[in-house]
């Protein structure tokens, strides 16, 4: 078990493995010793596992949730109201009697 549960350690874990194990047959059969064996091995493990580290792809991106736009509210005016019957008041000013609505 390496890595902690991430899948960045998961890969440098593996990459050490494999690394160290190619790492040891190399550098045993370069030297033809031991000591080669595990150089190889040793310098197979890390590079393994930094290039499994490096190697692992992007987690799924965050859910972003975004607020709709604002709805545009489009208002009709009033009715303009039209006098229909005019008449006029005991003074002389003018008055309406009956209205209607123009559209």
């Amino acid at each position: 078990m390496t890595g902690c549960g991430t899948p960045q350690g998961y890969n440098a874990g593996n990459g050490a493995v494999l690394g160290g194990a190619t790492g040891a047959l190399i550098g045993g059969l370069a030297s033809g010793r031991a000591g080669g064996a595990l150089a190889g091995g040793a310098v197979g493990a890390a590079t393994g596992a930094l290039v499994g580290a490096a190697a692992t792809p992007p987690g799924p991106r965050p859910v972003v949730y975004l607020e709709p736009p604002p709805r545009t509210v489009y208002v009709e005016p009033a009715p303009r109201r039209v006098c229909a019957r005019r008449a006029f008041d005991e003074f002389g000013n003018p008055v309406c009697l009956r209205n209607y609505n123009a559209y």
